[in-house]
């Protein structure tokens, strides 16, 4: 079954940790006039720690509280104030089901940037502030764990290239109003 895609307002990239959801969102807001916001950017900014701080001191469930919240925040602002948004969201947020949930209750198009798990490894290895990055088979096991709460996901881009040709595709998917010159 094939149906026009619909536009809508607000878009939310999801993927894995590598797989290019900041810059994407960012160049994509930019390109389309969006505003773009980052959720674990908004996260470190509300907690006054670093996302590796939070889960080395507070834990990864009040990790999970305060990402909900925020999501919670992002996504009212998003319908109080009537302005399109794209938002960059963490590589677990839609792991839980009730940000999905959230999620689909406002109406948000889900698009996953797909992009084969051994890049994404070679994108991180080298980073040091992935508190859920400590070794590649555990990266790999994650990756697996998650995989389903990208499945879901209302289109899926691959990833595994230059950042504006992601862009490019995300455009390309119909889900934005047309511009006019």
């Amino acid at each position: 079954m094939t149906t026009e895609p619909r536009t809508r307002s607000l878009v939310c990239l999801i993927g894995f940790m590598g797989s290019g959801k900041s810059t994407v969102a960012r160049l994509l807001g930019r390109q389309i006039g969006w505003q773009h916001v980052d959720l674990d950017k908004r996260i470190v900014e509300v907690a006054e720690q670093t996302i590796p701080e939070i889960f080395a001191k507070r834990g990864e469930p009040e990790f999970r509280k305060i990402e909900h919240e925020q999501l919670q925040r992002i996504l009212g602002e998003a319908s109080e104030q009537q302005k399109p948004r794209v938002v960059s969201l963490g590589g677990g947020t839609t792991a839980q089901p009730q940000n999905l949930a959230l999620l689909r209750q406002t109406g948000a198009v889900l698009v996953w940037l797909q992009c084969p798990v051994d890049e994404l490894l070679k994108r991180i290895a080298h980073i040091q502030d992935r508190p859920l990055f400590r070794d590649e088979a555990s990266f790999r096991n994650l990756y697996q764990e998650r995989l389903p709460s990208y499945e879901i996901a209302d289109y899926r881009v691959e990833s595994n290239i230059e950042p504006l040709r992601v862009v490019e595709q995300i455009v390309a998917l119909g889900i934005f109003p047309k511009v006019t010159a």
